[in-house]
């Protein structure tokens, strides 16, 4: 499968940064890509996160339905937001859009919504999706006080579901850590977990400065993809 999907541990950790940053460098190491957003809340018909995605990597523009096949009005979980327009989120159409993308491109990078447990209906969630894809699994953390529980639950969530997590994202905070507390936490969760950290992010306005900073975070996640492939 060349999906990936691309969770956060919590929502605002920076999971769209990640996903359009992946996204060029594939597409500048030769390979074909495009991102995919299932579900978008907080939004009208042009969604944010995919608009910053294409502002991030030069991928080709396809209709709306097949890269974010739900749009919601109201900023809030999927269930919540799909209710709030006597909407019904059809599983076979998310199914049926990443598939079609999956026969074009090498990687299909498949944002999530929030953090790892967020339901889309009453009674499924979000990953389920992802696990029955059997897409393997970036976690993107905000490197902040917080981030140690809110990782190993996200861990524990995805190692339940028998998720291969290639690895593991922090992103600076845009308000200054501690550096005790910012150098620890991708150390002890390595330690506790022996996920792999992909690397760490500098909080930057500038693109040039995040371009730069994630190649080598690229490099390690092609290295983990081979030996998940080689399994």
């Amino acid at each position: 499968m060349n999906g990936i999907f691309i969770t956060g541990t919590d929502t605002a950790v920076g999971k769209t940064v990640v996903t359009g940053l992946l996204a060029r460098y594939l597409l500048a190491a030769g390979y074909s890509a495009i991102t995919q957003k299932w579900i978008q809340t907080g939004s009208d018909a042009s969604p944010p996160d995919i608009a910053a995605h294409l502002d991030l990597a030069p991928m080709t523009k396809l209709p709306l339905d097949d890269i974010c096949p739900y749009r919601f009005t109201l900023p809030a979980s999927p269930h919540l937001a799909a209710a709030n327009e006597k909407t019904r989120i059809d599983l076979a159409k998310i199914t049926t859009g990443f598939n079609k993308l999956a026969a074009q491109f090498d990687f299909v990078l498949v944002e999530g919504i929030g953090g790892i447990l967020v339901p889309y209906n009453s009674k499924s969630l979000v990953v389920d999706i992802a696990a029955d894809l059997k897409l393997p699994l970036i976690i993107v953390a905000k490197n902040k006080l917080g981030a140690i529980n809110h990782t190993l639950l996200t861990i524990e969530a995805a190692k339940a579901r028998a998720m291969k997590i290639l690895g593991i994202v922090f992103n600076e905070s845009d308000s200054e850590e501690s550096p005790p507390i910012a150098e620890d936490n991708p150390k002890i969760i390595a330690d506790l977990t022996g996920v792999t950290i992909l690397g760490m992010l500098p909080w930057s306005a500038d693109k040039s400065t995040l371009i730069e900073s994630f190649d080598p975070i690229g490099e390690r996640f092609l290295k983990q993809l081979e030996g998940v492939r080689d399994e």
